[in-house]
């Protein structure tokens, strides 16, 4: 199994390669160069599957045992869920009046970003073992992302890991899930900015290509390939829990309601249609409504800043992995896509063609959602069932909702819930709800902190730059001992 570049420039790599590179070299995102098609025989053998199953499948579909042998890639998979709390992994909850929540948060940091970096992680380590390297991890984060990375990698030993968090700007408790990982091999800033501030200073060591590559650099945003790859397994898991059978022709619809903001999950949900699973996607925002005036209108251009809102893991304005979608909806044409992001990139505006905008439509719906409606949605969800939703679950929830008091004649419906209410108690009071906090969660008040300030006036670079250098240093020293 190749990828190529959404570009089209930059020369294809396997599974490893994209694996290392996040971005490819020519700017643009990696994608299997051939999708497979799965027929209706394969859909009714993966149908009985539990989750972490249909993640062994779908990687070794997209990865080839070539690279990472059968028995060893579910050995790894195996290890990457070892943690999770919940005996499925991924659990769904079947609720009053249709409604179908399938819960991704069961993992350490009550988020649906471990089920992906557990195992994006567990790869990083079989081949850095492989080839007995070292990678430096650079993340920034808005919130989730850093802590799923941390737990993922903390105490590996071919991995460090440093993470750039926005001082203020995430919840204490995601906070303090990046604070309080004493490891050896974890490093976490403070930022005096917001998550936009930070990616700055990130952006202009990874344009180093010298410096990237004599410090072994990597990212695990959201762009990265085998996020998405793993993220394709959610869509399998709500299609086979909510579909009403498997013996009609064709395969019966699914809805799957996607609450997003960088868009990883939504181009997961796109390839899974584009393989063969028969989902109807639709797209859920907040405020921040690119995506949404995407699918409406063609306009993909950004708004004046980002706004806040209650679903703050979804405050991003620039959602990296419509590139995927546009690439694929362009029949893989890379000079469109190309040509599509390079405008984007220089004017932050693009008015989609019309062809692509009516592709688009035909394939998602959108909707946009207030803070109003996240707070009725979480406080009707517990009048109903006495369940409490996270405010991003509760994005996608007001759709259902919606089509629900419209009495429109409905298909099963799957809506995702990215992160436990558990993470979120300043929503949850803002709705007028009591929050529920976890044991875990209530420890992280009383553990020891570690975290270096990145005042206003540093200069975030360089203090980046000598982090890096001095744990390639280290790495070296250790090698070094160990050889001797």
């Amino acid at each position: 199994m190749w990828y190529v570049s959404t570009r089209g420039i930059a020369p294809r790599v396997n599974f490893e390669g994209a694996l290392f590179s996040g971005y490819a070299p020519d700017g643009g995102l990696f994608m299997p160069e051939e999708l497979p098609q799965l027929d209706r025989e394969t859909l009714c053998q993966w149908s009985t599957l539990s989750y972490p199953g249909l993640v062994k499948e779908l990687c070794a579909l997209f990865i080839g045992s070539e690279l990472i042998p059968k028995d060893d890639l579910n050995d790894l998979i195996d290890r990457a869920f070892s943690r999770f709390r919940h005996r499925e992994v991924v659990h769904l909850s079947r609720l009053r009046n249709g409604l179908n929540v399938l819960e991704l948060w069961h993992g350490v940091t009550y988020a649906f970003k471990d089920l992906s970096l557990s195992c994006t992680a567990q790869f990083l380590q079989y081949f850095l073992e492989k080839r007995e390297k070292h990678v430096t991890v650079v993340v920034g984060t808005s919130g989730d992302t850093g802590s799923a990375a941390i737990e993922s990698v903390q105490g590996a030993k071919n991995v460090d890991i440093i993470v750039l968090l926005p001082q203020g700007h995430c919840t204490k408790i995601q906070e303090l899930q990046m604070t309080t990982v004493l490891k050896e091999n974890v490093h976490v800033f403070g930022v005096e900015g917001n998550s936009d501030e930070l990616d700055e200073p990130i952006k202009t060591v990874f344009a180093d290509v010298a410096f990237v590559k004599k410090h072994n650099l990597m990212s695990l945003n959201s762009i990265n390939w085998s996020r998405v790859l793993v993220q394709m397994a959610h869509h399998f898991f709500a299609y086979f829990q909510c579909t009403p059978s498997l013996d009609t022709h064709p395969l019966p619809l699914v809805e799957v309601v996607v609450p997003t903001g960088a868009a990883g999950n939504l181009a997961a949900g796109y390839i899974a249609q584009k393989i063969g699973l028969p989902i109807r996607l639709v797209v859920a925002v907040n405020r921040n409504d690119i995506i949404h005036r995407t699918v409406q209108q063609g306009d993909f251009s950004l708004s004046e800043a980002v706004k806040s809102t209650l679903a703050s893991a979804m405050d991003i304005q620039v959602p990296y992995n419509m590139e995927r979608v546009f690439w694929l909806l362009s029949g893989c044409d890379s000079q469109v896509t190309r040509a599509l992001m390079e405008q984007f990139e220089r004017t932050q505006s693009v008015n989609l063609p019309k062809e692509l905008h009516s592709k688009l439509s035909e394939v998602m719906t959108s909707e946009s959602v207030s803070d109003e409606a996240i707070t009725q949605t979480m406080g009707r969800c517990w009048d109903e069932n006495q369940y409490l939703l996270c405010p991003h679950s509760a994005v996608a929830v007001n759709y259902h909702y919606q089509q629900m008091d419209r009495q429109q004649p409905s298909t099963p419906r799957c809506c995702l819930a990215p992160a436990s209410a558990a993470k979120f108690p300043e929503a949850v009071l803002a709705a007028g709800l009591t929050p529920e906090t976890p044991a875990e969660i209530v420890a992280l008040e009383h553990k020891e902190t570690r975290c270096t300030p990145m005042r206003r006036g540093d200069n975030w670079t360089l203090m980046l730059q000598d982090t890096i250098e001095d744990l390639s240093r280290r790495w070296r020293g250790h090698a070094l001992n160990a050889s001797q």
